[in-house]
């Protein structure tokens, strides 16, 4: 698997995963919970829609509240384009939350170090659209 095959998986399990955990679908929700987390760098920082920065750790800290708050959530990913190096690569796509009648749509920038044979998210931005 190539580095722009490896952050697409990334994102396209991540997702899935993610999606899983608001839904509260979890065969083994600690091993799900280890899961989202072990795709992250200890460096990673996120740019909500809202502006607000968000650590590893407060991310981590946030997780275990959502999980089942939102059973009936969807979601899609649309036009993921990546560009990588040997060692990098940058990451563009748009999300769409669906939850019951609300939608809720981001263009999202990532940026992905690459480390035995896995991109990691190392840097995370979403802007509202």
């Amino acid at each position: 698997m190539n580095n722009t095959e490896k952050i697409i998986t990334e994102i396209k399990e991540f997702h899935t995963n993610i999606e899983a955990w608001f839904r509260g679908k979890a065969e083994n929700q600690d091993r799900l919970y280890e899961k989202l987390l072990s795709g992250f760098t200890e460096e990673f920082k996120m740019v909500t829609g809202n502006g607000d920065s968000v650590t590893l750790a407060a991310f981590s800290e946030w997780l275990p509240g959502a999980y089942s708050k939102f059973p009936d959530r969807i979601i899609v990913l649309e036009n993921i384009e990546v560009y990588s190096t040997e060692s990098h690569g940058m990451a563009s796509y748009i999300e769409i939350q669906t939850t019951e009648d609300s939608i809720t749509q981001r263009r999202s920038s990532a940026v992905f170090v690459i480390r035995e044979d896995r991109a990691l998210w190392l840097h995370l931005i979403e802007k509202w659209i």
